[in-house]
């Protein structure tokens, strides 16, 4: 195996050698030392989502976790920069919650279909359409998004947040089916708008029923951004840090998370004992981001987030209205 200046970096594959071959570590190894150097140089820390791939997520992450933990985690930052392993609009969050600090996207291609399938525009016609009707916003949409919004949530809190407004009626926005999922949670009546994860989207019920076949005893964990009749089948729905934490108390022998390929790599390294059973749908997005970008970003300090002032200033009153819920 590759071995390094620095003797922590090749501890560090004691975390991943489960999940990521021998042969590949040399490769990871050299940019994981570059990095964590250049982390105590820049005085930066990096946060990483839970789809992130494992020699990100357990090598050089000073904070993982779901959207809402990222958000959260966000506003407790000290540090000068903040390099986001995620997708673009979380990387607008760090920058909302952080105005006076660097934000980085290793990537900024790293997009996401559920972002980009409505418009601050669009929202304003939903307003026209339904007067006084509150908008709920998902936190998977741009800064621009939010700004037309009353509200964010994630999929970990949505119903909280949806129920906190007292009213009978609300919007949420843009994924239908977390929307719907929610909507037959509570009594409120929730109206929807047609954007669609396209790494959830394309999970069926028909799947669930051939894993239970082909994997007796399995235990299905299914994320709600998934459509309703794969959730029906589930035994049990929740954001990625719910899923986390099912996996930790429940201790299933043998257990698939129905949503990105990735987190079942980082899950089962804490979980040696368990069988993850891994029906691979992967974020293009997600995949944008590498160790050799994050590397990079840091010795060039790019890309560096940026939003208007006055968009900026909605947007981040609607995502401290979540975090207060």
């Amino acid at each position: 195996m590759f071995a390094s200046t620095a003797p922590a970096v090749d501890q560090l594959y004691a975390r991943v050698r489960r999940v990521i071959p021998p042969i590949e570590w040399p490769v990871f190894a050299e940019d994981i030392e570059a990095i964590l150097a250049l982390k105590r140089a820049r005085n930066a820390v990096i946060l990483a989502h839970n789809y992130q791939t494992p020699e990100i997520f357990h090598c050089v992450a000073d904070i993982v976790g779901d959207s809402l933990a990222l958000a959260r985690e966000a506003t407790k930052v000290d540090a000068d920069i903040i390099v986001l392993a995620g997708v673009h609009f979380m990387a607008e969050t760090a920058k909302l919650l952080n105005p006076a600090k660097t934000v980085l996207i290793p990537d900024p291609a790293a997009g996401c279909s559920l972002a980009a399938s409505i418009t601050a525009a669009d929202v304003r016609l939903l307003r026209q359409r339904y007067p006084g009707v509150p908008v709920v916003t998902y936190v998977n949409s741009s800064a621009a998004v939010k700004a037309e919004s009353d509200i964010c949530c994630t999929s970990g809190n949505a119903r909280k947040v949806v129920e906190s407004l007292g009213a009978a009626r609300v919007i949420m926005l843009p994924d239908e089916y977390l929307a719907q999922n929610i909507a037959a949670e509570t009594a409120v009546e929730i109206i929807t708008w047609a954007g669609h994860c396209e790494v959830h989207e394309r999970f069926s019920a028909a799947d669930i029923r051939s894993l239970r076949t082909d994997h007796p005893g399995v235990v299905v964990l299914a994320h709600p951004e998934c459509p309703p009749e794969v959730v029906a089948e589930a035994d049990f729905t929740g954001s990625t840090a719910a899923m986390i934490d099912y996996v930790g108390t429940h201790r299933p022998t043998r257990v698939v998370l129905v949503t990105e390929c990735s987190m079942s790599d980082n899950v089962a390294v804490q979980h040696p004992d368990i069988e993850f059973v891994r029906p691979c749908n992967l974020c293009p997005h997600m995949k944008r981001i590498t160790l050799p970008k994050i590397r990079r970003a840091l010795e060039t300090m790019t890309h560096p987030v940026t939003i208007d002032p006055a968009v900026a200033a909605h947007a981040r009153r609607a995502v401290e209205r979540m975090l207060a819920v």
